[in-house]
């Protein structure tokens, strides 16, 4: 026995390693039934699996340049990241874009840029950017409501994102004057930070729901009651990433407090369908549209990606009829998304945001309907370009999503649907959300929404107007291809937005509607801060 101890404890580590290895080949040949690689190749085939686990990683950090990265490049992730900490976000040397490549955008700047009075809002506050249009002004609401500003957080549930990184989000957006969309996973206390909410209901209904899972429209009235920072009600149709598609939330996943959020029984299943049980037809839906104003007198809107022109036409025409129907209208791109889709779903459904947009917006013009909507964008447009290009189209507001992700610290790992993200941002892992700093991160959010709105309107100082709600189509000139060059929108997309019913921002910021969660002193010194 000695002995044997003594030869164990002169092998070398390669010795061991050795060994190791050949237990491994033997498992390899001998008993792998699953994967040919390694039974063909042992331990060599390993390394395939190693390296392909970890290929994102290396394409992302090591292989792809500035530009190539999908959805987001690295320079875009960059701007974000740097904006969000309020550092230098200039890049020097010129652009590295290629200016010719199909759908480049051009603002066209005036050659004399817009002067401030001395006495305009935004020689305080440049990054003061009310909407232009008010919410319910049409239909005469109880409660109308003009978002504080053009920049706001899309939909995003408890339960996709981490409680950490919703409570990071509300209070940024209360330090910003942006408002919040809940997503449709209920009205959680991470959202009762303080910021202004638009409260959205889906098709399961959640934390409005009855115990059959049927809408219960007294749930959402004393939701309102109880909570004054609800300033709009938005009932969500289909999502960007997978339209027409519903969803599972997995008995493992529903704890105590997400159960009682969304009013869904533990150690049970719950399922989203693709459609509302509330209503079959169009006509139905804007019925109920007009019935959740009433009863709660808060603007009320849908969300949906857009396919089949046939139905918006179908809308339009029963608004116009009825003259009453949506306050506003978010329309997704089809490049968007949060969570997970099938990647059929992901890639091939619903159109991208600029198409879907068009076409909607021609509809609704023909309609004469435009000047009662408060059109949202939302589909990668977090950034101050792309926003001046849908301003100019016809939007009234943009809702971020993945931006304001990466403004808490979102990497784009792309690991949301597997509760692992690294940074916490996208799990309810409590150790990888651990990290987030909620106060560091809400400040980041809110130097984000500033920031990007400064941008955004010295862009449109540039191009001669005071708001971007002034952008026109003829202000933007997109490449087509090479032979037709660049285009405006105008004709490009065959329309001229209608004009904007817009006298001066002064006269936005005093508006008794606006956002109450408009912090001028917190916008000051941000405002310091940045400068």
């Amino acid at each position: 026995m000695n002995e044997f101890v003594e030869i164990i404890g002169n092998v070398p580590w390669w010795g061991w390693l050795l060994i190791f290895l050949l237990l491994v080949a033997i498992s390899d040949v001998f008993f792998n039934k699953k994967h040919t690689i390694m039974h063909n190749f042992p331990v060599v085939g390993h390394m395939r699996y190693f390296l392909e686990s970890i290929g994102p990683e290396i394409r992302q950090y090591l292989v792809a340049n500035n530009r190539e990265e999908l959805p987001f490049n690295r320079r875009e992730r960059g701007w974000i990241y740097a904006s969000a900490k309020n550092q230098n976000n200039y890049e020097g040397f010129g652009t590295d874009q290629d200016i010719f490549s199909t759908h480049y955008i051009f603002i066209n700047n005036a050659l004399l840029p817009y002067k401030l009075p001395e006495d305009h809002p935004n020689n305080k506050n440049s990054g003061l950017i009310p909407c232009a249009k008010v919410m319910g002004a049409w239909n005469n609401r109880k409660r109308p409501f003009r978002p504080a500003s053009v920049i706001n957080v899309s939909a995003m549930s408890y339960g996709s994102l981490s409680a950490k990184a919703i409570e990071s989000l509300n209070e940024g957006c209360k330090l910003s004057g942006a408002f919040h969309n809940t997503g449709e996973g209920g009205l959680s206390p991470y959202h009762q930070k303080g910021a202004d909410l638009v409260f959205q209901i889906g098709t399961g209904y959640f934390g409005v729901r009855d115990e059959q899972g049927n809408f219960s429209m007294k749930k959402l009235v004393e939701m309102v009651k109880n909570n004054s920072q609800i300033r709009a009600i938005e009932l969500k149709l289909s999502q960007g990433a997978k339209p027409g598609k519903g969803g599972v939330l997995p008995a493992a996943k529903i704890s105590k407090e997400i159960s009682e959020i969304r009013g869904v029984p533990m150690h049970k299943d719950v399922i989203s369908p693709p459609y509302h049980s509330t209503f079959n037809t169009i006509e139905e839906m804007v019925d109920f549209v007009e019935e959740i104003a009433r009863a709660t007198g808060l603007p009320t809107g849908i969300k949906s990606a857009v396919g089949q022109l046939k139905d918006w036409k179908t809308l339009a025409k029963i608004m116009q009829e009825k003259d009453y129907g949506p306050d506003f209208i978010s329309i997704d791109g089809g490049e968007g998304g949060t969570g997970a889709a099938p990647p059929s779903f992901a890639d091939h459904v619903s159109l991208p945001w600029i198409y879907a947009f068009t076409d909607v917006y021609k509809i609704f013009q023909k309609y004469q309907l435009t000047e009662r909507i408060v059109f949202i964008a939302s589909g990668r447009l977090g950034f101050p370009a792309k926003a001046a290009m849908a301003f100019a189209l016809g939007a009234d507001c943009i809702n971020v999503a993945r931006e304001a992700m990466m403004s808490v610290g979102c990497i784009q790992a792309q690991s949301c649907h597997t509760n692992t993200c690294p940074t916490g941002v996208a799990t309810q892992n409590k150790w990888l959300q651990a990290g987030i700093n909620v106060k560091d991160k809400a400040m980041r959010t809110n130097f984000y929404f500033v920031k990007f709105r400064k941008e955004l309107l010295e862009i449109s100082h540039s191009a001669g107007h005071e708001h971007p709600c002034q952008f026109d189509t003829d202000d933007v000139d997109i490449n087509l291809s090479d032979k037709n060059l660049a285009k405006t929108l105008a004709t490009t997309f065959s329309y001229h937005k209608d004009e904007v019913n817009f006298n001066s921002v002064k006269e936005l910021v005093e508006c008794p509607h606006l956002g109450g969660n408009l912090n001028l002193e917190s916008l000051q010194k941000t405002e310091k801060a940045i400068d």
